[in-house]
């Protein structure tokens, strides 16, 4: 019999996450979902993270829909201490036997290098994977880490940062489930500005195509951080000089921007005078500026920065 399998999908909507630490969360999340689907010995195929500024999700591929039917051996007590010397059954065996609803005659021998022992042979009906997908989702978000939670509102829950929608789909349809306080539904939200309204999200293979293209939101952070690169070695190039990527203030900005606008600033040529390290250091580490050079490899009084927002007046 062919087994039926779906493409699971799980975000979770919050507030602006740390976004030093954005790449960390969403990989223990999706290990996290993982290790879950290995451990009810759940097949499964392609697995995609996802991570902005606003949301954490995990695609999955070939997610099996039933676990597969399974013998579950039961060990009882030794063979010689299961039967008396007439070849009665003692009293610990049968006990052993109502345990498992089954009459000594149901018992099975199996041979260890402890000798003989009785066991129960028990046939395991596999569930279904849609019941099971609400643990391990909590699970893996219980296990985040997270050294500090935070509490919001009257609520008692804690996360990160505040949680404001849950979307579980395993094939188009929803997977019922209470995720940090939220019952578990098909929509999503778009960019905060460009986009603040739901969105039904038909299908999983569908949600990082319509958030891009509805929402003003680029899901994916590999591709999301190759725009952001290719858009500020651009606007720099434009400018006249060269931008200086860093690649640890690349993956932060990529963290803060759900829709990357790359945009040329500039300050004062006086403040050149100041030691160049202490500007470059002040951008990157403040303002979350890429400094630029010009063509003698010194620093220009302009600056790339990224803006989370497609404005008619930058």
């Amino acid at each position: 019999m062919t087994m039926h399998t779906e493409t699971f999908l799980v975000e979770i909507g919050t507030e602006e996450l740390p976004p030093k630490a954005l790449k960390t969360l969403s990989n223990a999340f999706t290990a996290g979902i993982t290790a879950g689907l290995e451990a009810a010995e759940i097949s499964f195929g392609r697995v995609k993270s996802y991570a902005a500024p606003r949301r954490l999700a995990v695609m999955i591929e070939s997610v099996q829909t039933v676990q597969n039917d399974k013998i579950v051996e039961r060990k009882g007590p030794a063979k010689k201490s299961g039967f008396d010397a007439d070849g009665n059954p003692t009293k610990a065996l049968q006990g052993f036997a109502r345990g498992c609803g089954a009459a000594v005659e149901d018992l099975v021998e199996i041979e260890t290098d402890k000798g003989i022992w009785m066991a129960y042979n028990l046939a395991q009906k596999g569930q279904a994977v849609e019941s099971l997908l609400p643990g391990i989702v909590n699970q893996s978000l219980a296990k985040l880490p997270i050294p500090k939670r935070m509490r919001w509102g009257s609520s008692d829950i804690e996360f990160v940062r505040p949680v404001h929608w849950a979307l579980m789909l395993l094939g188009d349809q929803i997977v019922p489930a209470t995720i940090l306080g939220h019952e578990t539904s098909n929509t999503t939200k778009g960019h905060r500005f460009h986009a603040p309204a739901e969105m039904v999200i038909s299908k999983p293979e569908a949600y990082a195509e319509q958030l891009l293209t509805q929402g003003y939101v680029m899901v994916d952070f590999d591709e999301r951080q190759a725009r952001v690169r290719t858009q500020v070695i651009a606007a720099a190039e434009k400018a006249g000089g060269t931008a200086v990527i860093n690649p640890d203030l690349l993956e932060e900005v990529t963290a803060l921007n759900e829709w990357p606008v790359a945009v040329v600033g500039d300050f004062d040529e006086t403040f050149l005078s100041v030691p160049s390290e202490a500007l470059i250091s002040a951008m990157a580490g403040h303002q979350k500026y890429f400094h630029m050079l010009d063509d003698n490899n010194q620093l220009m009084a302009k600056f790339i920065t990224v803006s989370n927002i497609e404005s008619s007046n930058p």
